[in-house]
């Protein structure tokens, strides 16, 4: 799918009940388990560097390629998303793959939101990673002309596709959920790794010990 991002110097005839853009909407999926302050620097810088309206944190439910014994329930995962994000202009919560339930496949996600959608256009961010991890990803060749990829580089990854990928730069923040998880294992406070109403809600619920 050819998406292409209006500029001020952009000549678009319409007629004037057509007029009205069309909204782009950023995606940053994940499990979130917990949200930590990386994804919330690449949902931002993503949706000010394409000029992008909103960004939607969206939450899987079963995630196709994590280990879902070792996920905690959507609830918290859910919450924490909430807390991270209160008072943070451009960034919303997208609920779809919770609310769908079972594995919670992209491709779906996307004929969905573009059925309940249509005058929106999509953009997918993903990490480099999972950029070299494309060709695996479930009905692939008719997800990109569903859906625009944007690719952000992760620490120690540098990724080249052959799928059409918008490539944004981002600060390097070398964080994981999982780096999270082991600190609070060991009975490491994670500080300003993740956002501390976050981290007062995981002590609180006694979260991943």
């Amino acid at each position: 799918m050819a998406i292409e991002l209006l500029t001020p110097f952009t000549k678009v005839e319409l007629e004037p009940q057509e007029k009205k853009k069309r909204k782009q909407v950023g995606i940053l999926g994940g499990n979130f388990n917990p949200v930590h302050n990386a994804h919330l620097v690449v949902a931002d810088q993503v949706r000010q560097q394409l000029g992008l309206d909103k960004v939607l944190l969206l939450p899987e439910y079963e995630p196709p390629h994590v280990d879902y014994k070792g996920t905690i329930d959507e609830s918290h995962r859910l919450k924490m998303l909430e807390l991270a994000i209160e008072g943070i202009q451009g960034l919303e919560i997208e609920t779809i793959e919770l609310d769908r339930k079972g594995t919670s496949y992209t491709y779906d996600t996307m004929l969905l939101l573009n059925e309940r959608d249509p005058d929106t256009d999509y953009y997918f961010i993903i990490g480099a990673d999972m950029v070299d991890y494309l060709p695996k990803w479930y009905r692939i060749d008719e997800l990109v002309e569903i859906v625009q990829f944007v690719g952000v580089q992760r620490p120690r990854y540098k990724a080249g596709t052959s799928y059409p990928v918008i490539w944004v730069d981002v600060p390097l923040m070398d964080i994981s959920s999982s780096m999270i998880r082991e600190f609070i294992a060991q009975k490491r406070k994670p500080n300003f790794l993740l956002p501390q109403s976050v981290l007062d809600y995981i002590e609180e619920e006694e979260l991943y010990r």
